[in-house]
């Protein structure tokens, strides 16, 4: 496991520092799955390049060695920040999520943990995934708590264009609670724990001009 994901099991990075343009994201295949609220996936890899959202779990192999779909031909931006992290990954989708009615019913129906790591071969890094918030939504955040019942172990990470954030989802509740009257649109990728994965993390540093995700009092 990485050392800043230890005490708190999420790292918020400064923001993406490139242009983000909605032809990358916009004209892909979308898929109707729902995983934490009213929302449909573009899948960019997969465990075998087919259109599949599914766990690499159902094709007998761990969320590692993604590969790239057609969806990722046409957004090469998109698949180039994944290369660049350097690490390995696996699974990579565009989540378009739908407005939510209330926090409160977001935190009741849509938190939930991820199975990240079944078929991860013993002594290989852990995956944990990490988000590229797409558009900009800065009055929706990510929903994070320890202990699903208990309010006091919750974080909120803020979602304005460019944010990017890594969290251990399978040891973190987790739910995005999206204001507005439009989708919000990010990108999530799984990644193995290791060294290309620190440096990037390193490289992408919160600064004090990028503020930490909120804590409740």
């Amino acid at each position: 496991m990485l050392p800043g994901l230890v005490d708190t099991g999420f790292i918020t990075l400064r923001p993406y520092g490139q242009a983000l343009d909605p032809a990358q994201w916009e004209g892909l295949t979308y898929l109707d799955w729902k995983s934490g609220g009213d929302t449909n996936f573009a899948v960019l890899a997969s465990a075998n390049g087919e259109d599949d959202p599914r766990g690499f779990w159902e094709h007998g192999l761990p969320d590692k060695d993604g590969v790239w779909t057609v969806n990722a031909q046409t957004a090469p931006v998109l698949r180039d920040w994944v290369t660049a992290v350097g690490a390995r990954y696996g699974r990579v989708r565009i989540i378009k999520l739908q407005p939510s009615t209330d926090s409160a019913s977001v935190i009741e129906r849509y938190l939930h943990q991820d199975d990240n790591n079944r078929l991860n071969p013993e002594g290989e890094g852990r995956v944990v995934r990490a988000w590229l918030n797409l558009t900009d939504n800065p009055d929706s955040y990510m929903i994070l708590r320890e202990d699903r019942d208990d309010p006091a172990t919750e974080h909120r990470i803020p979602l304005p264009m460019g944010a990017q954030f890594v969290v251990d989802t399978e040891r973190l509740w987790h739910a995005v609670y999206h204001v507005g009257d439009a989708p919000r649109y990010a990108m999530i990728a799984s990644f193995e724990c290791g060294p290309a994965l620190q440096d990037w993390i390193d490289a992408n540093a919160v600064t004090e001009a990028a503020p930490p995700a909120t804590q409740l009092a």
